[in-house]
């Protein structure tokens, strides 16, 4: 199975301004053994044919190929995440999942999500809908630790009722090909939105992050912070839009991406946008890349420190920032114990 074969199925061409720079070739022209819809492991779950029309064509992969979707609601507060594990192990197989979150009215609630394999060859075609409703509060977490020789596109549609939180954190690991498509339509007054990332690539892998923010009601927030630290021949991409329309008076927002290139064929292709229809607002966005700061190495070294453990000390101070921003203490406690090894 060609996802170029699909004849119902329109694909981002390369030339797309919303996708260029973002390396889709592997991934449409593969010739994949088996498709396979990902089953998760929770009982007595809602299952709903998904019938919403999505912002852009990547959410129509998956569902060309499976048109249900589990819905997961969440009815009251919770003490402890909700976490879900997804483990690909199939060789050549082209896996879709499609989950819907719906956090109730004054709900608060926490999810961790691990994508992890053994597979060679295969792919996981993601599409998640987050439902956050008058009041609610989500965090969620996405550790991203897919292997090289394989692919994720994760699609995430936001929408958010009148004063409600969605907080997002997701943490990129892996060292395959990886495209996340995030959607966020801010439609209700007072929503609060905010989408972190941390970057962390090695090796020859590809990461890609499209984010799309439109604000139509007052009173909205949104904060997008990425930062990525880029080692050997690993690339990154980072598309940013936000556009706040005319009716949406004194919203805010804001874009920043900050990079730290370790190594000289490491790159990263940064475009943070702000589309602006009004003046009653705050707004701000921009992107850096550089590395490692050489008097901060060199004082440290003074200090006693060698220079190994110095470069670690920096680094880390550079990507924590990502991680102290969860405030679910759980959600904090697992992703610094997270190893690879325990979910493979």
């Amino acid at each position: 199975m060609r996802l170029n074969d699909i004849k119902e199925l329109t694909l981002p061409k390369r030339r797309d301004e919303e996708f260029i720079k973002v390396n889709f070739g592997e991934l449409f022209s593969y010739d994949f053994k088996n498709t396979q819809n990902y089953n998760l492991d929770i009982m007595g779950l809602e299952v709903k044919k998904d019938t919403k029309e999505y912002a852009n064509s990547l959410f129509e992969i998956t569902k060309s190929l499976d048109k249900n979707q589990v819905i997961l609601t969440i009815n009251s507060n919770i003490p402890e995440p909700i976490c879900l594990i997804h483990k690909i192990k199939e060789n050549e197989t082209f896996f879709t999942n499609s989950l819907k979150i719906e956090v109730k009215e004054n709900v608060k609630a926490s999810v961790i999500e691990v994508f992890t394999n053994t597979s060679t060859n295969s792919a996981y075609c993601v599409n998640r809908s987050f439902e956050v409703n008058e009041n609610a509060n989500l965090e969620y977490a996405k550790i991203q630790d897919i292997n090289d020789l394989n692919y994720l596109l994760f699609n995430l549609d936001v929408n958010q009722k009148d004063n409600s939180k969605c907080k997002i954190t997701n943490f990129e690991y892996g060292t395959g090909v990886i495209v996340n498509n995030i959607v966020s339509i801010l439609d209700n007054k007072n929503c609060d939105y905010e989408l972190n990332g941390l970057v962390k690539s090695i090796d020859s892998s590809s990461t890609a992050n499209v984010i799309k923010t439109v604000h139509n009601k007052e009173n909205s927030i949104s904060n997008i912070n990425y930062k990525h630290s880029l080692k050997d021949n690993s690339r990154a991409v980072f598309k940013a839009l936000s556009r706040v329309n005319k009716d949406a008076l004194f919203s805010k927002a804001f874009q920043n991406s900050n990079t730290i290139l370790l190594s000289n064929d490491a790159a990263i292709y940064a475009q943070p946008h702000l589309e602006i229809l009004i003046d009653e607002l705050e707004a701000s966005h921009g992107a850096t890349t550089g590395t490692l700061d050489k008097d901060q190495l060199l004082y440290l070294q003074s200090r006693g420190i060698n220079k190994n453990l110095a470069y670690e000390i920096l680094l880390k101070a550079f990507e924590s920032k990502i991680y102290d921003n969860i405030e679910d203490k759980l959600i904090k406690e697992f992703i610094d114990s997270y190893e690879r090894k325990k979910y493979v």
